[in-house]
């Protein structure tokens, strides 16, 4: 439900700005290798899928949004790119076909989940899909940056959409929960 409604204004959230460096990170990391089978998981709007296809790269998206899916399409079409993208829950998606690189990047699903076990299936999921020797390059959030940084704040100076409405933090699981009324 978070992210439904959520397409128009996503790509102007400050943590979307640096899609560019992080696509050029990721093509260092394979070494500008265009043959690189490409997963996207928890693509959203389709910013780093898009990116690739623009650089030559052959890419599926997945995400459990439609509203997100739709946005993606929408600028893939626009960008003139060809990218699949497949309505597909990261924790129990089954695809057919072996990928060279996964990418999972700015939460594309695996911390936004409420256990252990759910974020287990969504990286046992992506791992399953590589080929021997594929790789799989995700970033996930900073679990002492609440302890340290007022979220209210932050989300008050950085973020486009919804009002923050509350927050806590468990200090013995590192579970971080926040209600933002969008």
């Amino acid at each position: 439900q978070l992210f439904e409604n959520y397409s128009k204004s996503y790509d102007k959230e400050i943590f979307t700005q640096g899609t560019k460096q992080e696509v050029d990170f990721i093509e260092k990391e394979i070494k500008f290798n265009k043959n690189c089978a490409v997963l996207d998981v928890g693509c959203g709007t389709g910013r780093h899928a898009i990116e690739l296809a623009k650089r030559g790269y052959a890419v599926t998206g997945i995400d459990l949004s439609k509203d997100q899916l739709s946005a993606a399409r929408l600028k893939a079409e626009k960008a003139n790119v060809n990218v699949r993208f497949l309505h597909e829950d990261a924790r129990n998606f089954r695809i057919d076909e072996k990928f060279d690189l996964a990418i999972m990047i700015c939460e594309g699903g695996f911390p936004l989940m409420d256990t252990d076990e759910e974020n287990f299936a969504i990286l046992t999921h992506v791992v399953q899909t590589l080929q021997v020797g594929g790789r799989f390059i995700f970033t996930t959030l900073n679990a002492l940056y609440p302890i340290f940084n007022n979220l209210k704040k932050f989300h008050d100076e950085h973020m486009q959409t919804g009002t923050f409405e509350s927050h806590s933090f468990d200090i013995m699981t590192f579970r971080d929960r926040n209600k933002v009324n969008i």
